[in-house]
């Protein structure tokens, strides 16, 4: 009896270390969650309250008159038709490009995931200045494009190239780790049955990257919305036109049109905040679908 009870206290103090040994101290718990708590208040709250207080100061019909301003509207209206361009056209590249990666060895593979990483690397700003010496008047392609009566540079085309450019990665590099990851046996069991490319990758690759895809869609979605480096650049910032919503807020910033920018504000911070439920959704969905799956 009394080497039993000696053996269970010497098991019960080894535990009590290894839990000392494995946690951190109460006062640094304490330290790194009021840190994060200041820089979460500091850097989001107050900013977001301070959008949203000057938005409604003046009321709500204040707020909405803003909003209805026809500049503001063209400025919503394109920036909503950029996302519808600009994300399905890299969710179709992300996958193309991820399949590619992750499932098959070609000649030029590292080449073609440097350049999905690229946008990461430069700046919004010099990318917009690349296209303007591109496709500028006085570019490379300029006098083609005037001859031919096109414009992309000051126009719509333009800003959707450059937004694009900038989203790039997101879509694909969220893919190609995760397909990476599975492997591509399930690919090959269901083309040795008797499917076709096609029918393998809706029903084989599609559902098994689909929170992964999600995923990217949500963060691209979200750096189209609010590109403005690029955008500035090649858009010529024409009222109306081809001002977007961060364009449009600066614009009315500068001319000291005060609650009408904290009113766009507002609203692109309250799509920006949609976006992330959305995320904060999808996220939350796929730990539960794993935590079911180990179970």
């Amino acid at each position: 009896m009394t080497t039993a009870t000696t053996v269970l206290e010497t098991q019960d103090t080894l535990a009590k270390r290894w839990r000392r040994a494995t946690e951190e101290p109460a006062w640094l718990r304490l330290t790194l969650i009021g840190t994060a708590l200041t820089f979460l208040a500091l850097f989001l709250v107050l900013p977001l309250s301070v959008v949203l207080y000057g938005a409604f100061e003046q009321g709500l019909g204040v707020w909405y008159a803003a909003i209805r301003d026809p500049d503001a509207m063209a400025a919503i209206r394109l920036t909503l038709l950029i996302v519808a361009i600009v994300v399905p056209l890299n969710t179709l590249f992300g996958i193309a490009a991820a399949w590619a990666i992750a499932k098959f060895e070609f000649r030029g593979k590292p080449l073609l995931i440097s350049l999905i990483d690229m946008p990461f690397a430069i700046s919004p700003v010099v990318v917009g200045l690349i296209f303007v010496i591109l496709f500028g008047s006085q570019g490379w392609l300029g006098p083609w494009l005037s001859s031919h009566d096109l414009r992309i540079i000051f126009a719509v085309p333009g800003i959707v190239i450059v937004i694009a450019f900038g989203t790039l990665p997101f879509i694909a590099r969220e893919l190609i780790p995760l397909m990476q990851q599975q492997g591509k046996e399930e690919e090959e069991a269901s083309l040795t049955l008797g499917a076709s490319g096609w029918k393998t990758f809706w029903h084989v690759t599609l559902p098994n990257i689909k929170w992964g895809l999600i995923y990217g869609i949500i963060l691209c979605n979200a750096r189209a919305m609010g590109e403005f480096g690029a955008v500035a650049v090649v858009s010529g910032r024409i009222r109306g036109e081809t001002n977007t919503m961060p364009l449009h807020i600066e614009v009315l910033y500068n001319e000291y049109m005060f609650t009408a920018a904290f009113a766009v504000s507002s609203l692109l911070t309250g799509l920006a905040l949609v976006t992330i439920a959305i995320k904060s959704l999808v996220e939350w969905h796929d730990e539960r679908r794993q935590r079911l799956a180990v179970l």
